[in-house]
């Protein structure tokens, strides 16, 4: 959607010339026009320094116009829709060079994020994630929603150590199931971390946050 202030530049139709510097600009030409249709080339009307954004990238339009303090809106007529179809926009070259660094950061964080997920795929057991979850679900029926997958995938990851992968978890051994539980409380549902990020020994915050973790597992399983 323009701006109410955005200025306008056309593409011509018909062969233009420049009221200011009488220059022929031909077909085609990019100009401004006054209330009085006096027409302006983009030198004459001091817009000739922008860069020109096609239509097409929604992002990189928005960030632009974000950067850029002077900008114009591109339109041509559309003989067959009989009104003027936007092209895009005359912004300032290192207001598109900024957008255009942010969007390309957006799609490398992307990308990290699609090969970090792969990557988390390609290290579950599917099978044994399901079972785990299941059990999961049993032991703590109250646990809100979907929240059995994450502490399966969080506790089942091959090679990582954790619970999930001892022989005893293996074998879904109701203690270890357990313990990825408690595991999973202490860290989404108390202020264990930010303990341990303020210096805290962890001993000491598991200590400190015991009483809680108990409550959410009795909620959770409820009793």
């Amino acid at each position: 959607m323009a701006k109410t202030n955005d200025l306008a530049v056309f593409i011509t139709t018909r062969t233009a010339s420049c009221n200011e510097c009488g220059e022929d600009l031909g077909r085609r030409a990019w100009i401004t026009l006054t209330e009085d249709r006096d027409a302006f080339c983009l030198a004459c009307a001091d817009l000739d320094h922008l860069a020109f954004l096609p239509v097409g990238d929604a992002a990189l339009t928005r960030r632009s116009r974000k950067h850029s303090t002077l900008m114009a809106v591109v339109l041509q007529w559309s003989r067959a829709r009989k009104r003027y179809e936007r092209q895009g926009l005359l912004v300032e070259e290192a207001a598109l060079t900024q957008a255009e660094q942010e969007c390309l950061a957006d799609a490398d964080a992307r990308a990290r994020q699609r090969e970090r997920a792969a990557g988390r795929r390609a290290e579950l057991d599917e099978q044994y994630v399901a079972r785990f979850a299941q059990k999961v679900r049993k032991m703590v029926p109250n646990c809100p929603p979907q929240r059995e997958m994450l502490i399966a995938e969080h506790a089942c990851r091959k090679y990582s150590g954790r619970v999930g992968r001892s022989a005893a978890a293996k074998q879904l051994d109701g203690n270890a199931i357990q313990l990825a539980v408690i595991a999973h409380i202490r860290h989404a549902e108390t202020a264990y971390d930010n303990l341990l990020v303020q210096g805290v020994e962890r001993y000491e915050a598991r200590e400190q946050v015991r009483e809680n973790v108990a409550q959410v597992l009795a909620q959770w399983r409820g009793v």
